[in-house]
This record gives C-alpha cells, sequence and structure tokens, in this order.
C-alpha cells in the first residue's frame, strides 16, 4: 500500500509506560500514527500489543506518558470522550436486539440527533459495510462474518477519527478471515479515517497494513512500511517473526563474508549488513531462491544440494535441501507450472540465489 505524504501524526504516544503491580507490560513506547494510514500493532501473545491499543482508547490508564489525539492530551480523558472507537474480539453484538437497534446503540444518547437522523445514520454504517437491508433481521441468526460487519457498522456510525480494531477476524475461518481482510481495507479506504489493528497473525499484518510495529516484551522492536519489514528485519528475532526465513552460520573477515552452503562474497554485494566480524548468521527468505530444473541455466551463483523433505500444497511445493558443506537444510518455495515435475526426496539439486537476497545479522540477535 501507499502511504499519504508526511504530515502532522494524528496520535503521539511519549514514553508510555505501563506497570501491573511488578509486571512491567509497556516499556517506554514512542509512537506516531498518520490520519487516514492503516497501522497494525503485531506480536506474539503477552507482548503488549493489546494493552498498548487500549491504552490509546482508554480503557487502560498509563503509569508514565502521555498520549495525544489531533493535538489534544488525552491521556487522562475517559474512553467515551475520545475520538476513537474499538471493535472487540468477541464483537460484544447484543443477540435480544435487531442488526439496526445494535448498530444504532451508541446513537441513542445523542440528544442533537431525531429518529429519522438516527435512522439514517445507521442505514448508512450498514450500507458501508455491505449489509444494506438487514436492518430488522434478529442478530442471533447471523453468520460470524455478519456479526463482524454488524460490529464495524456500530464502530463506524460514531463517525470516530480513530477505528481500534481488536484481532476482530480471529474468530472467522481461513476463506472468510481472507475475505473479512480485503473487505477491511477497502473500507478503511472508503471512510478514509485511520484504523489500528491489533493481530498476532503476521501474514494478517502484511496483507491490510501500512504501516506495522512489530512487539516483544511490551518495546516496539521494530516500526516500517510492511515491504520494508518483510525484506530488511533489523534482527534475527524480528526475521523469525515475520514470514519464514532460513538462517546459515556465517563468519566475517574484514569485508569478506563466507556463509555455510553458499560460500564466500563481499560484505557489499548483501541486501543488508549488520556492522560485525567473526562468527554471526547470515539469512534469505524461501521465495528467493530458486531450485534449478534439467537444462536450466541461470546468472546468478549457484550451490549444490540434496533435497531432503518435500511439502505439496497444489500452487506451491516447499522443498528442503541440504546444501554441501551445511548441516542443517533450508526451505525453498516453488510455485508449481504445468508440466515441470515435483522433485523427489533424495534428488542431487542445484540451488540459485543471489548475494543481494542475504541479509547479515548481529551476532545472538
Amino acid at each position: 500500500m501507499s502511504l499519504a505524504p508526511e504530515t502532522e501524526p494524528l496520535i503521539r504516544l511519549r514514553g508510555i509506560q505501563k506497570y501491573y503491580g511488578e509486571y512491567h507490560a509497556l516499556r517506554g513506547i514512542d509512537l506516531d500514527i498518520r490520519p487516514g494510514e492503516f497501522f497494525s500493532l503485531l506480536g506474539p501473545s503477552g507482548c503488549g500489543k493489546t494493552t498498548l491499543l487500549r491504552t490509546i482508547a482508554g480503557f487502560e490508564g498509563v503509569s508514565e506518558g502521555t498520549v495525544t489525539l489531533g493535538g489534544q492530551d488525552m491521556t487522562r480523558v475517559p474512553p467515551n470522550k475520545r475520538p476513537t472507537n474499538m471493535v472487540f474480539q468477541s464483537y460484544a453484538i447484543f443477540p435480544h436486539l435487531s442488526v439496526a437497534q445494535n448498530v444504532g446503540f451508541g446513537l441513542r444518547k445523542r440528544s442533537d440527533l431525531n429518529a429519522a437522523a438516527r435512522q439514517t445514520m445507521v442505514e448508512d454504517a450498514l450500507d458501508m459495510v455491505g449489509l444494506d437491508g438487514y436492518g430488522s433481521r434478529g442478530a442471533n441468526a447471523l453468520s460470524g462474518g455478519q456479526r463482524q460487519r454488524v460490529a464495524l457498522a456500530r464502530a463506524l456510525v460514531l463517525r470516530p477519527k480513530v477505528l481500534l480494531l481488536d484481532e476482530p477476524l480471529s474468530a472467522l475461518d481461513k476463506k472468510m478471515r481472507e475475505q473479512m481482510q480485503v473487505e477491511l481495507i477497502r473500507l478503511q479506504r472508503q471512510v478514509g479515517i485511520t484504523f489500528i489493528l491489533v493481530t498476532h497473525d503476521q501474514e494478517e499484518a502484511l496483507v491490510m497494513s501500512d504501516r506495522i510495529a512489530v512487539m516483544f516484551e511490551g518495546e516496539i522492536a521494530q516500526l516500517a512500511e510492511a515491504e520494508a519489514l518483510y525484506r530488511r528485519p533489523i534482527d534475527r528475532r524480528v526475521a523469525e517473526f515475520i514470514g519464514t526465513m532460513n538462517f546459515l552460520p556465517a563468519s566475517v573477515s574484514g569485508d569478506r563474508v563466507t556463509v555455510a552452503g553458499l560460500g564466500d562474497m563481499a560484505l557489499s554485494e548483501l541486501q543488508s549488513t549488520a556492522t560485525t566480524k567473526g562468527d554471526t548468521v547470515a539469512g534469505f527468505r524461501p521465495e528467493t531462491a530458486t531450485l534449478l530444473f534439467e537444462g536450466q541455466t541461470t546468472s546468478d551463483r549457484v550451490a549444490e544440494g540434496t533435497v531432503s523433505e518435500v511439502v505439496y500444497f497444489g500452487d506451491m511445493t516447499y522443498y528442503d535441501v541440504t546444501l554441501e558443506g551445511c548441516e542443517q537444510p533450508v526451505r525453498i518455495s516453488m510455485r508449481n507450472v504445468f508440466g515441470r515435475p515435483v522433485l523427489e526426496i533424495g534428488t542431487r539439486a542445484r540451488l540459485a540465489w543471489s548475494p543481494g537476497a542475504v541479509t547479515l545479522f548481529r551476532p545472538g540477535g
């Protein structure tokens, strides 16, 4: 996705600390989120991403630091006074109410709106999420995907500046989840407001986000646009969490690096390098190397090895290849092409690769 030009942040977090007794949940978070971007907080369970989202919403107070929204200090402002709304993981749909009653629930106390205005706003919100004509249906008769849309409509009907999404797709099956990812992207572009998503699903974050903050142990390890995060992880921990990466022992001497199974190359040839010397580790993504079939040639470098595992996925085949001079196999992903055979375990293989796809990491990280 393309980002809008740099603008004044809509949300600014500075020095956010959060303690639960002796447990340090958030550790000095500094973060700017821009107007109109789709922003994701990504990390494993217990990393602090939901706590940070709830801090923005006002459901969690901060031990230290400030929360600014639209240039105004919201640090001590209660949730109902903030220009945000939240879609929870459980959706929190009232089963005894109709769809329209659920969506309009937050409008009941708006004294500046008459019944006709509220109805129009509800209908507009339902149309926005693809539920036009569903207003009279009972909420208890909806599918999981429809309940998720109702929760979105209920949040958007209040016209917040920021929509906060706490793992809203986790209860859906794979096909519905993928469909709703596309729908959320479309919806965010349509309404033009800032979306902040909490997820532990790396693929979901990469597909949907303009920028992603990867969190571990209450801290932001790396903040970047989706492609940069995937292609240029800042350290091994981020690289291991985002997608799949092959790691090989490496040794740096002067301006040269030797990678087990791949051989010797200049440091300047690598995609990115850590400032290091001596023993370290190098990594490359499975799709950045290619197995050469009979008769194929390449201008890339070639390593040789043996196929040790084959996993067939229909459109893709994943090969584990044990390279000469390296004990641990590397994973290679290959798109299946009509007429090209799937290699068998034990097949001798040639692996085409480029130093530009290799990342060198600091020792221990």
